[in-house]
């Protein structure tokens, strides 16, 4: 049903079809998943642990892991918070935030996007435009 199906619905046929032009390896998975760390802690800079633990629906011990990763690389950096000395806050470094800008791995995407006609290519993006303010 086209018209008139719920939220839900809509969702759930939206996860299925997105499901098929993500490419899944391991260097994928870790792609997307470095980026979602890397915005969470963006969306709430100076970000804490448990800010970035709820944003990205992980328990903090798991958060903290892969924080101290991004860190030994280069990508977070942690500072005592200036209102709370005992916490620590998370900003992204420029390198970063240079990883944010790139574009991700979506090549295979891109290219099932140029078969369609410019009409509906307009409409895919104006449907991203909405799904980006529901956030």
């Amino acid at each position: 049903m086209l018209w008139g199906s719920s939220p839900a619905a809509v969702a759930a046929r939206y996860v299925a079809v997105s499901q098929l032009f993500l490419a899944d390896g391991p260097a994928e998975r870790a792609d997307r998943a470095r980026r979602i760390l890397l915005s969470a802690v963006a969306s709430n800079e100076p970000a804490t642990l448990n800010q970035v633990a709820k944003t990205v629906g992980r328990g903090a011990p798991a958060v903290s892991r892969s924080v101290d990763a991004l860190v030994r690389v280069g990508l977070v950096e942690r500072a005592a918070d200036p209102d709370n000395r005992r916490r620590l806050a998370m900003r992204l470094t420029q390198a970063g935030r240079d990883v944010l800008q790139q574009p991700s791995e979506s090549g295979a995407l891109a290219s099932k996007l140029e078969r369609l006609a410019p009409s509906e290519v307009r409409a895919i993006e104006r449907a991203v435009e909405i799904l980006e303010r529901a956030k």
